[in-house]
């Protein structure tokens, strides 16, 4: 398997919008130690220099919001041809549905669905014939909790996407996305440590694996999705069974 995906990703062009940190960051440092020539891009100049140090490589850094469409279209003009375009950059707004600040709610729907669309679109002309793009979602997007209506809501569209996109792009390219369960990244540094792990040991104590997810994890089915020229449309859950839990 290490040699047919080396053979697959060697001297490929990937593309990771999100990659400097979690499973953005995760799937860069595999795709090039598989041989690809990676570009991360993400709006932290210090989170991509330390990610670059970390992944080593034939590795890009490019400092990038994808909320601000002048910037990422002048960006995509860039860009060499891409064989793989991966969107792992994302916002997150929790909060019950009477009680979420409409703001925080489209700044959310901003990150996590605006800015996804527009790369993909100003990316289009820059992707090779039979190249793939992954958006990512999250596993709200069909169990929701209560707290989690307006990402469920966002994470949906972004599934609708990848599947109208999938129809309409046809054999141009194919287009997929991965939806998460919890994973153990830094989007959750910000907790005490004590709140955080006991957080992760609630959770994995509930799912049939029993634990919760590793970037790592993700990253593996990111590089299938990239890899599986039958593979188009689909939505992979990389849960650890969240959604056949009890």
């Amino acid at each position: 398997m290490i040699k047919f995906l080396e053979a697959a990703l060697h001297g490929k062009q990937v593309v990771i919008v999100g990659g400097s940190s979690g499973m953005g960051k995760a799937t860069a440092k595999l795709a090039t130690g598989l041989g690809a020539e990676v570009t991360i891009a993400s709006r932290s100049d210090a989170k991509l220099k330390a990610a670059a140090n970390e992944i080593g490589g034939a590795l890009t850094i490019t400092q990038l919001d994808t909320t601000d469409e002048a910037a990422v279209k002048t960006w995509a003009i860039g860009l060499r041809a891409v064989d793989h375009l991966v969107i792992s950059a994302s916002g997150v707004a929790r909060g019950a549905f009477v009680d979420l600040p409409t703001e925080d709610l489209r700044t959310m729907f901003e990150a996590k669905f605006v800015g996804p669309y527009v790369t993909a679109r100003e990316v289009l002309p820059k992707l090779t014939n039979g190249g793939s793009i992954t958006f990512f979602s999250g596993v709200l997007s069909r169990r929701p909790s209560v707290g989690t209506t307006g990402l469920a809501a966002v994470n949906s569209a972004v599934e609708t996407l990848t599947k109208a996109l999938a129809l309409e792009l046809g054999s141009k390219a194919r287009v997929n996305c991965i939806s998460p369960g919890l994973v153990a990244t830094e989007a959750y540094a910000g907790m005490p440590d004590d709140a955080r792990e006991g957080m992760y040991a609630q959770v994995g104590g509930t799912l049939p694996v029993g634990r919760i997810g590793q970037p790592e994890d993700i990253a593996q089915t990111v590089i299938f999705a990239m890899t599986n020229h039958y593979l188009t449309g689909t939505v992979l859950d990389i849960d650890g069974g969240h959604l056949v839990r009890a």
